[in-house]
């Protein structure tokens, strides 16, 4: 199969690109689950833009500039929350229905780390409000043609014609890639112009996250063995409010946003305790804020601590926060009159994928956007609601990147089909699924919020031992997805583990006891 344009993945990212590229070529979006099935589908919060006054620009760099902990790539900073706004302009047109004011303003919401009100959004459920708006434009735009419940396994560079290539190879290109039909777990070669990675997150490389279960790290993986460069890995942000009900995966999220509408956080016994941590208290900074929390359980013993929001009007809260209050009230929690029971949950990827400014990766035609990408806008740590921005904004530089050098690209010859030569049918699933729950309790134990040199060495250590297991298995099995998604897993958990061995500090959301953090003055 041939397209101008190969977009992997579905999310704000994906779906974005392709509704911009779709203008001068035909779009193959391809997409594991349904279309809706990403992490974008799942983000409460909102879009970050400065929009009124008192906020500025500058105030927006500098929150984030704080909360990315010095790790910050101050051009890349710029640049996303200057362009933040037309991508705002962008959804609206698309359809996006974000929650106005009575006078016709945007309701601005205010999350942890911010200084002002800036958060645009629809209710509590503003990721599913743009998924849905795009896939409406998606499904009606003729140049889209989308293959849904298939799975990228591979991208194609010249490694598929038979040169030896490496992180340093010079002219590394992208052709398309290898994607499995899962329905009938056949592989298709797609050769395309242009390719983009905007596969989402690795949430479920730990036991507990807010991460739908797709979110296993495949488009960092499948980079990564193309020999594309990563950054940043160590960074996993955990959210500090996951609704504490044991066995409901994924966890569902209590947006940051209550706690800057006034919900406070408070121990088991009703004591509050987030100002002995920072001056901002409960709307301290994410990493701060799960460290925190992260702290009081162990000392104490305890699974969960609460969210209290009592004190706020009740109507008022159940307007803003519908779909929290309706969850909560399905397993018997008022919000309005009962504490929420909440815990840190794997939530997002500050690292990846390491682009340029136009969403470029070290491999030239292929783009990684979103949260597979490591711009260099989120550092150390991610300031609430700024990757949907960071998104939109990437998705629009690399679709008129793409766009600019059409001319100058072509469909390459010479690919390969996929060779089932040698391999069985999978084997038993429970192998799969062991190895799978194995590695998930390596990093949730020994690769959390809080780290050390020993705890990572002996992570290391005991991801070896299944990454063989999986290879020898994978080298005799027809690809199917689990067995893929768990090679792709044990892939982003290594690089996660060696950049935190190799990251001699405490900073941002790498914290380890090895080196703790210098106090400042």
């Amino acid at each position: 199969m041939n397209t101008d344009f190969l977009v992997i993945g579905s999310g704000a990212a994906g779906l974005s690109f392709a509704l911009k590229a779709s203008k001068a070529g035909h779009v193959t979006l391809v997409t594991k689950g349904e279309l809706n099935e990403c992490n974008t589908n799942y983000a409460q919060g909102g879009i970050c833009s400065v929009t009124y006054y008192p906020d500025t620009f500058e105030k927006h760099i500098e929150d984030t500039l704080i909360c990315g902990a010095g790790k910050c790539d101050r051009a890349a900073v710029e640049r996303v929350v200057k362009l933040a706004p037309q991508a705002a302009k962008d959804l609206v047109e698309w359809g996006v229905n974000f929650d106005k004011t009575e006078d016709g303003r945007f309701d601005l919401h205010r999350e942890g780390g911010h200084s002002e009100h800036r958060i645009l959004h629809h209710n509590d459920l503003t990721g599913a409000e743009i998924e849905r708006a795009l896939i409406v434009e998606v499904k009606k735009n003729e140049n889209i043609t989308v293959l849904d419940h298939h799975f990228a396994i591979d991208l194609l560079t010249q490694h598929h014609l038979g040169e030896i290539v490496t992180r340093h190879t010079r002219g590394l290109a992208c052709f398309g890639a290898y994607i499995l039909n899962t329905a009938t777990n056949q592989i298709i070669t797609v050769i395309s112009k242009f390719t983009v990675v905007a596969a989402g997150g690795c949430g479920n490389i730990y036991q507990t996250t807010t991460n739908p279960v797709v979110a296993t790290g495949d488009g960092i993986a499948m980079c990564h063995r193309a020999k594309a460069i990563t950054k940043n890995m160590q960074f996993i942000q955990f959210h500090p409010t996951a609704l504490y009900h044991p066995g409901e995966k994924p966890s569902f999220l209590i947006t940051e946003a209550m706690r800057g509408y006034g919900a406070v956080l408070k121990l088991q016994n009703g004591e509050e305790f987030m100002q002995k941590y920072h001056p901002m208290k409960s709307l301290a900074p994410r990493d701060v804020v799960a460290r925190s929390i992260d702290h009081e359980l162990k000392i104490r013993g305890e699974e969960f601590v609460y969210l209290d929001v009592r004190h706020m009007p009740a109507e008022e809260t159940k307007h803003h926060f519908p779909n929290i209050y309706e969850k909560c009230k399905s397993i018997g929690i008022d919000i309005t009159k009962d504490y929420i029971p909440v815990c840190p949950a794997a939530h997002y990827c500050c690292g990846g994928v390491t682009v340029n400014e136009n969403g470029e990766s070290s491999i030239r035609r292929l783009y990684v956007l979103g949260e597979s990408s490591c711009t260099g806008l989120h550092g150390a740590n991610r300031l609430a609601s700024n990757s949907l921005s960071e998104a939109f904004v990437y998705s629009d530089l690399a679709a008129k990147h793409a766009i600019e050098h059409m001319d100058r690209a072509h469909l390459q010859e010479g690919i390969e089909e996929w060779n089932f030569d040698g391999t069985a049918a999978p084997e038993e699933m429970v192998l799969i699924m062991q190895e799978r729950k194995e590695l998930q309790s390596i990093m949730s134990n020994y690769v959390g919020i809080v780290r050390s040199n020993l705890r990572l060495d002996r992570a290391f250590k005991r991801l070896a031992v299944i990454w063989q297991e999986t290879e020898e298995l994978y080298n005799r099995t027809r690809p199917c997805q689990e067995l893929c998604e768990l090679r792709n897993m044990i892939t982003v958990a290594y690089l996660t583990i060696r950049q935190a061995r190799e990251c001699k500090e405490s900073v941002g959301l790498h914290y380890t006891i090895d080196y703790p953090p210098v106090k400042q003055n």
